[in-house]
This record gives C-alpha cells, sequence and structure tokens, in this order.
C-alpha cells in the first residue's frame, strides 16, 4: 500500500481499515492496540497507523491512555444512555442560545461543518463524517457564546462520540438531514425548533446505537 496509488491520503485509508475492524468486531472492545503490530498487518509504515489511531480517538473508537498506549473503547450502554439524555438537555441549551445570538460568523462554521460533513459521507469516507459530526456540534456549542459550555459539554462528548461513529454507516444521509434542520433553525432564529431538532438527533442516533449493539450481540451467538 502507498500514497501514490491512493486517492485518500494513506492515513485515512488507514483509518478506515482499522475503523471496519473495530465496528466489525475483528479488533475486540478493550483491546490493546500495538502500532507495530497493525502496521505489518496492513502493510504499511508506523507513522500513517499512528496518525490514524489519533483520528479514531476523536471519533471514540479508540482510547490512548499516557503509558499504557491504545486501546479498543469498552461500551457501557448505561452510562452510554444517561450521558446522551444529558447532552439532550445541555446541547437544547446551547442551539437555542444559539439561534437567539444569531452571531453570523458562528452560524457559517455550523454550515462548513455540515457540508463537509455530508460530503463525506457521499464520498465513502465515514472516520471523516464522524469527526464533521463532531464539529458540527462543537461549532453550535461556540455559537451560544457561553464559553463554559465547553467545561461541560466537552467530557460527555469524549465519553459518547462512539455512539456517532458506530451509526455512520446506517444513518448516512439522514443524520445530515438532521444537521440540515438544526442548522436552517438557528439561522432563521427558531430558538424551540432548534432545540427540539438537536434532542430528536441525540435521541435518534441513540436508538440506532442499541439497535447496532443487539444486531452485534445476535450475530455473535450464531
Amino acid at each position: 500500500m502507498s500514497d501514490d496509488n491512493s486517492e485518500q491520503p494513506l492515513r485515512e485509508v488507514v483509518a478506515g481499515q482499522l475503523r471496519s475492524m473495530i465496528l466489525g468486531g475483528e479488533l475486540k472492545p478493550g483491546q490493546r492496540l500495538v502500532e507495530g503490530q497493525l502496521a505489518e498487518r496492513l502493510g504499511v509504515s508506523r507513522n500513517p497507523v499512528r496518525e490514524a489511531m489519533r483520528s479514531l480517538e476523536a471519533t471514540g473508537l479508540i482510547e490512548v491512555v499516557p503509558r499504557r498506549g491504545a486501546h479498543v473503547c469498552t461500551i457501557d450502554r448505561c452510562e452510554v444512555h444517561h450521558i446522551q439524555r444529558i447532552r439532550t438537555l445541555v446541547e437544547g441549551y446551547a442551539v437555542e442560545q444559539a439561534a437567539q445570538r444569531q452571531d453570523p460568523e458562528s452560524i457559517g462554521r455550523i454550515l462548513s461543518c455540515l457540508e463537509a460533513g455530508r460530503a463525506a459521507t457521499e464520498r465513502g469516507d465515514p472516520v471523516t463524517a464522524a469527526l464533521c459530526h463532531r464539529d458540527f456540534h462543537i461549532a453550535v456549542e461556540e455559537a451560544a457564546g457561553i464559553p463554559f459550555l465547553h467545561q461541560v459539554l466537552d467530557p460527555l462528548r469524549q465519553q459518547t462520540e462512539l455512539v456517532f461513529s458506530v451509526v455512520t454507516d446506517s444513518r448516512g444521509d439522514i443524520t445530515w438531514d438532521e444537521h440540515q434542520a438544526i442548522y436552517d433553525a438557528v439561522a432563521s432564529g427558531n430558538a424551540e425548533c432548534a432545540k427540539e431538532l438537536i434532542r430528536q438527533h441525540i435521541v435518534n442516533a441513540l436508538e440506532t446505537f442499541e439497535q447496532a449493539l443487539e444486531s452485534t450481540a445476535a450475530a455473535a451467538e450464531r
């Protein structure tokens, strides 16, 4: 495998392969990830593996612990459920404030994340799509103009990005249609609508995530 013949940068190709291995169960929750072993397995050098793991850390699929290395994230369904419910409340407040504040530059950033995410999905790049999803929600948070919101939401987001990473494939364009509706409500200043749309968006993702886990568990029992 080489950069010269790949339409995507090698790190993106490797990230896509690792993502497929994790979601397909080839790499198990909690499994330690060793750069050298993965590089040999994928036929690449360590550098693109290292870069790919960084991008997957941002999507919630991989966790890197100082002095312990990287491992595949584990899933606590009860914890994920509670955190996502909290996010509906806090992000609902954030998007409401963003719609009321009406800062053109901030709203422009939300649109940029939306467009980049939809484009990534259309070209079959779920890793970038998951990152754009995260950036969309951060852009909404920043558009609210309340600095300490980041201190509240960032720890929650880090623990539940896995939800959206898992459902990227199954929901695809539906996810971005929901983002489009949220953006439209914010841009038009419809705070109540924006609040309800982002709540429903998070609930929909959680439901799809639960279905994906159940399907995986059923497949493992066969």
